[in-house]
């Protein structure tokens, strides 16, 4: 059937009322409702019902072939390879020259890289390009010429794609010898096309940076009054006394003045900043508390506020839209359905057959326990029609998480084992499990303490190795137990359970390995280390999975449980941030290593850097960060993460300084200004949010229930503000129906 038939008319012997304008129609007038009539309106249905569940726009054609590869195209096979296609593109950066495969970065002992001939990364380049370039036609077919010249994302897409192949062309015809690779910053953007949360994170950061800025230009502002304060306050008159060296120190000039008290407004200075002055007068010491109070305590905490407040607005508005977009594509599979149902002439009137549905439901490629459970509400229609309320409250299921019924326990005839089951079934057999593990924990601190002084081949483990032997035999009769009273299907479906029965079969084989090769623990027990891992490893290595294992007390203390949901839940929702955070560290990477590449060298070989000894105290050649360098991939991502966290940063910015020229500052500025001010205050605005949501519903279920884990929980980020979001009215739906691009007015 062509595009062009309307999807929505009016029905042959109906009501005889006209469908809404701009609405498409599955059939055409002229025919009545036949096989491919009904197959066609499931399949656009099915489309529907799937943007729905993903948010997705549903602007795109809606003939039969086109839906048939709009959902081959987001298939998670097709979505699976196009996702290992950017992973690869962008792990390139670890293989081509300057090669990361080193075991180490440090100069001093890195050996020569290897570096890939020329040819061969271009090779995986160019089979990844040409990905890009069909995935770029697929997107470009579905949508309409007429909505790629209005996407500005698709018209990147092209520009990028285009830049690369010639950057590319342009690398061959050189041997691979270009001095700068520009397709290399263009990688990230692979990333950030392919995830619609990500763009929109990013539209919000887009939109924050005005309310941002004004507070950075305050901070700055308040930056350079109190350089020129310090200036004009360090002015020594006397070449020893406290003012010159700290004039000498951090004031020499105007550049240094402004970078002492930058890293001062991150504390990363502090006292060493102010020591010079303090000593010779304490009054001195009022600069920079006065300074780092503002500063730090007050304008720093106000741009994590701003931020936090404009970027939740702007991401409230954001979810706001996509919310419209889930209500919109359920309304229009509601109004193809309905169109079958007017078809038959249905004696209830307007609305969905329960059926009709539950044939549509069966094709969409969605979780298969929230399937069925929203088909099991269906089925409870009967022969009765769906409203459109209706028929929205049954999409609302998809939002939750599906509470999972754990399979019932065995049934035992004896009345001591049916004891016995309760008894390690109850609550209070986990509260000895966790005092146990506690114990075990706190025996091996002892041993810690006891042992500090001692060398691992000098120690006596006969004590600590009985002591294992121990508690892994009772966390092995734990398990047992357990599996006793609950039934193996039962024990697997905690995943409590799961965590501590596969440590514990772990422990078990290392416990049976270490008195296999190193026989049963007695006084003295010190034997020579045999096979791979030496007695001391091996109780090493038991010690750090009880450790690990401690964590199962988690679960049993309520406000942590919330605490660690939070933390999972930002796991969970985290991927659009975390995937901006990759594609700034890219960027700032590859533009650090075409900046910064071997301009460090370690002191002989005709370097200027100084030796160890003679390298004034805190500088990067005392303190040998020779590792932290811009000289491959690998190296750049571990620097920029020193540098975000700020502790000592004021060491890169003097080195590089020292080695690449003044200017250099200005890539680390820019680096601090994107990662620790935006990028960990967007973080922390997250976190917030996550917390907040988490705790409030904590609240409301126990006022409301007493038990937390009753009730479903929200499962995605979007609803995150579920409370606070306006439904859309069915007239501004219908409207944007009226106006869909690809499907004709009724005839």
């Amino acid at each position: 059937m062509a595009e062009s038939e309307p999807l929505l008319s009016r029905a042959r012997g109906g009501s005889g009322r006209d469908c809404p304008e701009g609405l498409s129609a599955c059939r055409s007038v002229q025919v009545g409702p036949g096989a491919a009539w009904r197959d066609l309106c499931l399949e656009q249905a099915v489309v529907f019902i799937e943007d729905a569940i993903q948010y997705r726009s549903i602007n795109h054609r809606m003939d039969a072939k086109s839906m048939w590869l709009y959902r081959w195209y987001y298939s998670d096979t097709c979505q699976w390879i196009l996702s290992f296609v950017i992973f690869l593109i962008l792990s390139l950066a670890f293989i081509e020259t300057p090669s990361s495969f080193t075991s180490t970065s440090d100069a001093r002992y890195r050996s020569e890289p290897w570096n890939p001939p020329c040819g061969l990364t271009e090779s995986v380049e160019a089979l990844c390009l040409l990905v890009f370039a069909a995935d770029l036609a697929v997107k470009s077919y579905l949508v309409g010429w007429a909505q790629f010249r209005k996407s500005l994302w698709l018209l990147a897409y092209l520009v990028v794609l285009v830049v690369s192949l010639v950057d590319w062309v342009v690398s061959l015809s050189l041997l691979c010898q270009e001095p700068l690779r520009l397709r290399r910053l263009l990688r990230p953007f692979f990333l950030l096309q392919n995830s619609s949360m990500m763009k929109k994170t990013l539209k919000c950061i887009r939109w924050s940076l005005p309310e941002m800025a004004s507070v950075v230009l305050l901070l700055a502002l308040h930056l350079c009054v109190f350089t020129m304060f310090g200036m004009l306050l360090f002015t020594g008159e006397k070449q020893d006394d406290g003012q010159d060296r700290e004039r000498l120190t951090y004031f020499r000039n105007l550049p240094e003045a402004l970078t002492s008290l930058l890293v001062l407004l991150t504390t990363a200075n502090n006292p060493d900043v102010m020591i010079p002055a303090y000593s010779k007068n304490r009054s001195y010491a009022i600069f920079f508390i006065v300074f780092t109070l503002i500063g730090s305590l007050f304008l720093m905490n106000l741009l994590t506020a701003i931020i936090y407040n404009q970027f939740r607005g702007y991401l409230l508005k954001s979810v706001q839209a996509s919310l419209f977009r889930k209500r919109l594509g359920t309304r229009a599979a509601y109004e193809v359905l309905s169109r079958i149902a007017e078809g038959q002439a249905h004696p209830q009137g307007a609305g969905v057959k329960a059926q009709d549905l539950l044939k549509a439901l069966q094709k969409v490629q969605v979780d298969s326990t929230r399937k069925q459970a929203i088909v099991e509400k269906v089925r409870a229609y009967g022969d009765d029609l769906l409203s459109a309320d209706d028929f929205q409250k049954l999409f609302n299921e998809f939002d939750k998480s599906v509470t999972k019924e754990h399979p019932p326990p065995p049934t035992y005839r004896s009345p001591f084992l049916r004891s016995a089951q309760f008894l390690f079934g109850h609550r209070y057999f986990d509260c000895l499990g966790n005092f146990i593990v506690l114990a075990n924990l706190v025996s091996i601190c002892v041993f810690l303490v006891l042992d500090a002084d001692i060398l691992p081949h000098n120690r006596d483990d006969f004590v600590l190795g009985i002591l294992n032997c121990v508690f892994i035999l009772y966390y092995l009769a734990e398990m047992l137990l357990k599996v006793f009273a609950l039934g193996l299907p039962g024990y697997l479906s905690y995943p409590s359970n799961v965590f501590d029965g596969l440590l514990t079969v772990i422990l078990l084989v290392l416990e049976i390995s270490t008195l296999a090769v190193y026989r049963f623990p007695h006084p003295g027990w010190k034997p020579e280390m045999q096979g791979l891992l030496s007695l001391w490893d091996m109780v090493r290595l038991v010690n750090m999975l009880i450790v690990f294992r401690f964590l199962r007390i988690i679960p049993s203390m309520k406000l942590m449980a919330v605490v660690a949901s939070t933390i999972l839940g930002l796991i969970r929702n985290m991927r659009a941030f975390g995937g901006i955070l990759v594609v700034v560290y890219y960027i700032f990477a590859i533009v650090g290593i075409n900046l910064f590449r071997g301009v460090i060298k370690v002191p002989g070989n005709g370097s200027l850097a100084p030796n160890n000894g003679s390298a004034p105290c805190g500088s990067y050649e005392q303190l040998e960060y020779w590792a932290n360098n811009f000289d491959d991939f690998a190296a750049a991502l571990v620097t920029l993460w020193n540098v975000m966290v700020v502790n000592n940063w004021q060491v890169f910015l003097d080195a590089y300084q020292r080695y690449a020229g003044p200017w250099s500052k200005v890539y680390f500025v820019l680096w601090w200004l994107v990662s620790s001010v935006l990028w960990v205050n967007l973080f922390l605005a997250l976190i917030l949010e996550n917390f907040l949501h988490k705790w409030d519903r904590r609240g409301n279920l126990q006022s409301l229930s007493g038990d937390l884990e009753s009730t479903p929980e929200m499962s995605t980020v979007d609803l995150l503000f579920r409370e606070v979001l306006e439904e859309p009215a069915e007239e501004e739906l219908l409207e944007k129906l009226r106006h869909h691009p690809h499907l004709q007015r009724c005839r």
